[in-house]
């Protein structure tokens, strides 16, 4: 299990920070995924033989959000 805190690109209020997290979580392998709005920051954690940074983006990016590495 890998922990890795990204950049979230796009938040304007807690909703926001809200859908990104329940973006990151429902993507296959990732354990736990908690968006913070005062940092713009997601804490991610994950197995990396079941997903990546380029699945987790272009989830997040189909959210109309950015993840940054």
């Amino acid at each position: 299990m890998k922990q890795t805190i990204f950049k979230v690109e796009g938040l304007s209020c807690q909703g926001c920070a809200n859908a990104v997290t329940n973006v990151l979580n429902d993507v296959n392998g990732v354990q736990s995924a908690v968006v913070d709005l005062d940092s713009a920051s997601a804490q991610v954690d994950f197995d990396e033989t079941l997903t990546n940074f380029e699945t987790m983006h272009a989830a997040v990016d189909e959210a109309g959000y950015t993840l940054v590495k």
